[in-house]
């Protein structure tokens, strides 16, 4: 990002965080996960090419930042949000 900005990496991230208030390593995660449960939630793509997907170099990395970010693994996240709707009770 700092060599498409034409800026050293100190300038960059100095200027970065003045603007955005977080360095931007820690931005550029926490956009590739904010996409990843939108994967996991409205695709049934595996985790692995989810991880690909929102720029992770493999799963594992995307398993544990996930955990981290969010509280849930990536699995336990796609449960969450494709559980079966419980039956309407009877009028």
């Amino acid at each position: 990002m700092a060599r498409h900005a034409h800026m050293s990496v100190r300038t960059f991230t100095r200027r970065f965080r003045e603007e955005v208030g977080i360095g931007p390593l820690k931005w550029l995660a926490r956009r590739r996960l904010a996409h990843a449960p939108l994967l996991l939630e409205t695709t049934t793509l595996p985790v692995a090419r989810i991880a690909t997907a929102c720029g992770f170099g493999d799963p594992v990395a995307l398993r544990k930042q996930f955990r981290t970010y969010v509280g849930l693994s990536p699995a336990a996240c796609r449960r969450a949000h494709h559980a079966p709707e419980s039956a309407a009770p009877a009028s």
